[in-house]
């Protein structure tokens, strides 16, 4: 009888974890449509067709707030954004999250980027160490001598909207603004010898 109700009590748990889940990333039946065009603008799986520039300051002064629906303009955006990728992180959908700093220095606010797994997709060179040693970002491992490089990052505008207003993470400063680029479809390191930016290859 005990374990019949032990199996009852973790079906339920199981079934409950994963509508949780499913909620957390804006699918399932019981997703709003506002976390399923969320996860649609997330999965974008083509490139912009241009993309236009834009500071890390001028992310922090793009519309917030209200309906999901009032940004449509906004995220069919192509945009590049430079900086040095201060740190890299997996986060728990699969993405890689990028803090993208300006050139005040470490500490200071920062872009959010994140590289998709649609993105990565047998890619070695897009890979999480490969990034990591590539962009010098603090990955968990050693700074890098010299610190991060200088990069441009392309691809979607997006607004992250439930993220907005969030406190940063213990001993980290905030994050400039809800609004990413999600998904990153290019990368470009500076060139101190050709003194120019380099697309750093899928």
């Amino acid at each position: 009888m005990i374990l019949r109700v032990l199996a009852a009590a973790s079906l339920v748990l199981g079934v409950v974890l994963l509508v949780g889940y499913l909620l957390a990333l804006g699918e399932g039946p019981f997703a709003s449509t506002a976390a399923r065009h969320l996860r649609a603008m997330k999965n974008r799986a083509g490139a912009p067709p241009r993309f236009g520039a834009l500071p890390i300051a001028g992310m922090a002064a793009l519309a917030r707030g209200g309906s999901y629906r009032s940004y449509g303009a906004l995220e069919a955006r192509g945009v590049a954004v430079e900086g040095w990728v201060e740190r890299m992180i997996r986060a728990t959908d699969g993405d890689f999250h990028l803090d993208l700093r300006g050139p005040a220095g470490p500490g200071t606010p920062y872009a959010i980027a994140e590289i998709t797994p649609a993105w990565r997709r047998g890619s070695r060179r897009w890979s999480y160490d490969a990034l990591v040693a590539a962009l010098r970002a603090d990955g968990g491992v050693t700074a890098w001598e010299g610190g991060p490089r200088r990069v441009r990052l392309s691809g979607w505008l997006m607004y992250d909207f439930p993220h907005e207003g969030m406190r940063p993470r213990p001993g980290m400063p905030p994050a400039v603004a809800a609004w990413e680029i999600h998904p990153v479809t290019k990368i470009e390191i500076w060139s101190d010898s050709l003194a120019r930016f380099v697309e750093y290859p899928r």
